[in-house]
């Protein structure tokens, strides 16, 4: 399971347009995705275009766009490790 990146993150967050111009530049259909993406409500696949496309409107390399999610959160709820 994968997610964005802090640097993503960091990257829209920082940037000089806001985040539905990021959007409209990659070519995104939807202006609301970066929004979603960034606070965990979109799903993110390994090498999702829509990530690598803002990605790239934002000068990053596909490697930095993406984090492993390690285990899941129904671990800890369940008391395991």
């Amino acid at each position: 399971m994968v997610k964005v990146s802090r640097k993503f993150i960091q990257e829209v967050k920082m940037a000089d347009r806001p985040a539905y111009k990021l959007a409209q530049e990659a070519g995104l259909r939807d202006p609301g995705i970066v929004s979603r993406l960034i606070h965990g409500m979109g799903k993110v696949w390994p090498n999702d275009r829509r990530v690598l496309a803002i990605g790239e409107v934002l000068g990053l390399a596909p490697g930095e766009c993406f984090e492993k999610v390690s285990g899941s959160k129904n671990k800890t709820l369940l008391g395991g490790e």
